[in-house]
């Protein structure tokens, strides 16, 4: 399996648990990235956390030292775009997210209405009574409910923090409702934005990762090359017991040059 690794010609990362934790690299992670780039390896950039923006994202990445102008950056926050206006072009929408993401996503022609029978949860970090008891109420009315990823915590220091995952938990007792669609990893969905720019074969790709549930199980929908790092969320004994398959393990994403 290691053999595919060695054809791989874009390289998907994850970014909380696998290129930092809570904004602070995981060791020299630039130098590792510049090494794949002179091999002429595609960076993107993939991540589920849809509490910022594209933008906010290039910012903060070009901050640390990580991003130059041929990388991509993907969220499922542009998995959700991509989806809405494939298949609810000019309706309505009630979503829960940022003030920031909320400008965002009105730039990219989706409606808000609290009357909607549409709903969107994203990872919001503003989130209060009121915007819940809203969502809430639109879930209750049979409002279709997609969420931009599910990841339960998200890492962080001195402990992960409650991610879209948690609060889906709480819809759940509150409304009866789980989602009906979600836009982000694992979701082959989400491959189908970035699949276009790259305009690669699935073997050309190789998604690396910390999550199990999310990250290493979207790499095998799409049949991509996986590598699973230990620097986040999964410890070795966690994927010995988790039944998936990956190509390779490593401690974090500085061991893949050995590999590339």
């Amino acid at each position: 399996m290691v053999e595919g690794i060695k054809n791989t010609k874009a390289l998907l990362l994850d970014l909380d648990g696998t290129v930092y934790v809570d904004g602070e690299l995981i060791g020299d992670v630039k130098k590792t990235l510049s090494g794949f780039r002179k091999k002429d390896i595609k960076i993107v950039y993939l991540t589920n956390n849809s509490s910022r923006t594209p933008n906010d994202y290039v910012e903060r990445l070009s901050n640390l030292g990580i991003f130059e102008s041929n990388d991509i950056v993907y969220s499922s926050l542009d998995s959700a775009v991509n989806y809405l206006n494939k298949f609810h072009k000019g309706e309505p929408i009630y979503v829960m997210a940022t003030d920031k993401v909320d400008a965002y996503l009105k730039e990219q022609g989706i409606i808000y209405s609290e009357k909607a029978k549409i709903v969107l949860l994203s990872f919001d970090r503003e989130l209060t009574y009121d915007k819940i008891v809203k969502m809430n109420e639109l879930l209750v009315g049979g409002a279709k409910f997609i969420i931009t990823h599910p990841d339960k915590t998200c890492p962080a220091k001195p402990v992960f923090v409650p991610d879209v995952g948690s609060i889906i938990k709480l819809f759940e007792c509150s409304s009866g409702r789980v989602p009906d669609v979600v836009v982000g990893k694992p979701s082959p969905f989400m491959a189908e934005g970035i699949m276009h720019r790259l305009n690669l074969k699935k073997e050309e790709i190789t998604m690396v990762g910390d999550r199990l549930s999310t990250d290493i199980q979207f790499g095998i929908n799409c049949g991509f090359n996986t590598v699973l790092v230990l620097s986040g969320e999964t410890t070795k004994k966690a994927y010995q017991e988790s039944g998936l398959t990956v190509d390779l393990v490593l401690d974090d994403i500085n061991d893949l040059k050995k590999y590339l």
